[in-house]
């Protein structure tokens, strides 16, 4: 009879329960703290990247910084076409182009491996004071600026720096020889991959341990129990247990594809290397502010959005397809 009640009762209470807008404003009020507090960061979000979307027009006119809006010269798609067609300028923004992704494929590639991998390690310690010590150690370069990594990378790679007297030590090159690594325009990516790596891989792998810190301890007691070794529970449970997110993490770095980032290229990069030091961030720079052709800058920057965008809800897509955890 309780059981007959319960399910006579229970329609009328869910046709009770709010729904539509009824149920927002209901949630909104339930939540108007967590409301209030986003408040100031939606302001944010509004004036410095929603605004200067304005600015996009620019790429659609022959701009004149000194005329209104509506007396600008409008001229279509003109300097895209530019951008891919022109001979003076689309060699050098494919190469842009190039090294961007490329930049950016090796810091996404190294960035995940290395991390993954030092959370990993970082798991297994035992010794809670050696733990915090090699956290600390690693995460600290994150605090430092890039004007200052560069300063130190530049030092460390100089003719007299100390990579070049190590090699000097173990025999790889004869005394009164040196490398110039900063020169050499194809090693540029390694240079930034292995600086990127030192600079952010404590932070990155910050992530990872706390997935792995909500993983039941009784699944690593149960498979040590059936006699797993390490390397065995990190493959068939901490791997596993963190998946969904590497999974989402990987779906934004790869939104990110086309932002290999601006310091370490423009501080780094010299006349010797801008082959493959030059990405899209530094040829809007140049072209934009140093030869003042705004409207190519522009361009050049919306290109980079959209792909970025059409990136993201692209490999947003594939996961779900594969039925793996996603961003929406």
């Amino acid at each position: 009879m309780e059981n007959d009640a319960m399910l006579t009762t229970s329609p009328s209470t869910l046709e009770n329960k709010p729904t539509g807008l009824k149920l927002f404003f209901t949630r909104l009020v339930q939540q108007r703290m967590l409301v209030l507090m986003s408040i100031p960061f939606v302001i944010w979000l509004i004036i410095f990247k929603y605004v200067p979307i304005w600015g996009w027009t620019i790429a659609f006119q022959d701009y004149q910084p000194g005329l209104k809006f509506s007396e600008q010269k409008w001229v279509g798609f003109k300097h895209f076409k530019i951008l891919f067609t022109d001979e003076t300028f689309s060699e050098q923004f494919l190469r842009a182009v190039r090294n961007t992704l490329a930049m950016s494929g090796i810091n996404l590639i190294l960035g995940f491996v290395t991390a993954i991998t030092l959370a990993l390690l970082l798991n297994e310690v035992k010794k809670m004071a050696f733990k915090r010590v090699v956290q600390t150690v690693s995460y600290l370069p994150h605090f430092i600026s890039w004007v200052v990594a560069a300063g130190i990378i530049q030092t460390t790679l100089a003719p007299d720096g100390i990579i070049n007297e190590l090699l000097k030590w173990i025999g790889v090159i004869d005394k009164g020889q040196e490398y110039l690594f900063l020169g050499k325009a194809e090693w540029f990516w390694g240079i930034f991959g292995a600086s990127s790596v030192w600079k952010d891989i404590g932070w990155n792998a910050i992530v990872y341990l706390a997935a792995i810190s909500s993983i039941d301890p009784a699944q690593y007691e149960a498979a040590e129990m059936d006699g797993a070794g390490r390397l065995r529970r990190m493959w068939s449970i901490t791997l596993p247990g963190i998946k969904p997110v590497i999974i989402v993490l990987l779906i934004m770095n790869i939104g990110y594809l086309m932002e290999s980032g601006f310091e370490p290229q423009y501080l780094l990069g010299n006349g010797m290397n801008v082959d493959y030091s030059e990405n899209i961030d530094i040829f809007v720079l140049k072209y934009g502010l140093q030869q003042f052709n705004f409207p190519l800058a522009t361009a050049a920057g919306m290109f980079k959005t959209v792909v970025s965008f059409i990136l993201l809800f692209a490999a947003n897509n594939v996961a779900k397809r594969m039925g793996q955890d996603r961003l929406f």
